[in-house]
């Protein structure tokens, strides 16, 4: 039996997928995507008898009983998800009832919001001597964060802070950031990378939530908050790496 694969669509543009992704999209027999999340470009590599199933309005067990009824017929699935699947990729409840129906499965990663943003605003978010920690996360929502990991508590590290599913309490998110990082912190907006309308405006943190609700950002919207954004221009915050004083294995 084949396995059904959980393939990382990346943010949008159909080049940013993966070539092992692409090339699985290629021969699939059945793809099952997240049509809400994911263009229809990236699709344009498919076989034209494939059959291409949208997810946005089915729920996990429509979901699942597709996948299962395909590969129980010898069908090759693909699962396709936008960004990289282990990144509040919902996998988590596909694999139980994967592993429970006795189906195998592979996930293939793909390029996540924050790593094209990082590629966009043409920055490096681990700046030696100035940031080298980056923190993924969001703010409690309908999906609530563990106590632990709440916003303020996160923000107390004043680290390149990659904020998702978050743009509905902006003003909420803005207030416990603004508690740590200085409000001069400049923010990055990223709305719908790798998509045609894609836009990133880039705001001193005061200027977080009110410019968000301006331009109606209200979803597929990723915000980075980093010291990394001010475009450090010294070269005294090299890398060791290539230090003529640093011995090394490799470069």
């Amino acid at each position: 039996m084949q396995p059904v694969y959980i393939v990382g669509a990346g943010p949008g543009d159909p080049e940013l997928i993966t070539v092992k992704g692409r090339n699985l999209l290629a021969k699939a027999d059945v793809v099952v995507y997240a049509n809400s999340l994911i263009p229809d470009t990236m699709l344009q590599c498919c076989r034209p008898d494939a059959e291409i199933i949208p997810t946005a309005s089915k729920s996990l067990e429509e979901i699942l009983e597709i996948m299962i009824d395909r590969v129980r017929s010898q069908k090759l699935v693909v699962r396709l998800h936008d960004g990289d699947p282990s990144l509040y990729g919902a996998i988590q409840e596909q694999m139980i009832a994967l592993s429970e129906a006795e189906i195998p499965f592979e996930i293939i990663p793909g390029v996540s919001a924050f790593q094209l943003a990082a590629a966009r605003l043409q920055v490096e978010l681990t700046v030696p001597e100035l940031v080298q920690t980056i923190i993924l996360t969001r703010i409690s929502g309908r999906t609530q964060v563990p106590e632990s990991e709440e916003l303020s508590s996160l923000a107390s590290h004043q680290a390149s802070l990659c904020l998702y599913l978050s743009a509905h309490h902006v003003e909420n998110a803005q207030a416990k950031l603004m508690e740590h990082y200085p409000s001069d912190t400049t923010v990055a907006i990223c709305y719908r990378l790798g998509w045609e309308d894609e836009k990133i405006l880039t705001v001193p943190l005061a200027d977080m939530a009110s410019t968000t609700i301006k331009e109606n950002l209200t979803r597929t919207t990723l915000f980075v908050i980093s010291p990394a954004l001010k475009h450090v221009k010294s070269d005294k915050l090299r890398s060791q790496l290539y230090s003529s004083h640093y011995n090394r294995l490799f470069r």
